[in-house]
């Protein structure tokens, strides 16, 4: 497993708004979206892309554009939709598929209540979306079930991460595959009820409110 941390000014700045327990849910959804699209251009700076030949009103010249098959992009429900149009926004191109996890938050277990994807995700490279990385349970879910279906180059894009989360995917997932975790931050730790600390808070709940 790679773990990059995003370190720009930006992002250290929406980040801090985002953590201010004072921010409405209508900034805290603009602000999502516009750090999503600052981590979405480090998650693709590995996207994969092939020769074009095109003409300029000068001259002809070789470009480039994304191979085949496209990207796909999944959010992990709810929370990861608030990440969706910030990460099309830079591949407008991409497939979007929807996967269903919820933490039991008795056991922290993850549990698959939805999910709408390809049954092949063989050579794709597949980009997940999920606010937060704390207990490490749901990603490690969700990593397992595009393995299973043959992908092979991961890129989880999360807004904060725990140490703990960070080992626990690190350890599942070992040698099985290319896997990249973009985060804005790793916090200190998990307390006591497994939320991140610093944190923000429940992101869902910020994002759309409690239903």
């Amino acid at each position: 497993m790679h773990l990059h941390v995003a370190d720009h000014p930006l992002v250290a700045h929406k980040l801090s708004v985002l953590r201010d327990e004072s921010t409405p849910s209508a900034t805290f959804r603009q602000l999502v979206d516009e750090l999503v699209t600052l981590l979405a251009y480090e998650a693709t700076r590995h996207v994969r892309t092939q020769p074009k030949e095109i003409r300029t009103p000068v001259t002809t010249t070789t470009g480039v554009q994304l191979s085949s098959p496209s990207p796909i992009v999944i959010p992990i429900l709810r929370a990861g939709l608030g990440m969706l149009d910030g990460m099309t926004r830079l591949l407008p191109t991409a497939e979007v598929g929807f996967l269903g996890l919820q933490r039991d938050e008795t056991t922290y277990e993850a549990v698959t209540y939805a999910e709408r994807l390809p049954d092949d995700l063989d050579g794709r490279q597949v980009f997940l979306l999920d606010p937060m990385l704390a207990t490490g349970g749901t990603l490690v879910a969700a990593i397992d079930y595009v393995l299973q279906r043959g992908a092979r180059d991961v890129t989880a894009v999360c807004l904060l991460a725990a140490p703990e989360g960070l080992k626990v995917v690190e350890e599942a997932v070992g040698s099985r595959a290319d896997v990249q975790v973009v985060v804005a931050s790793v916090d200190e730790r998990l307390d006591e009820n497994k939320y991140i600390v610093p944190g923000l808070g429940d992101a869902g709940d910020r994002l759309y409110g409690i239903v």
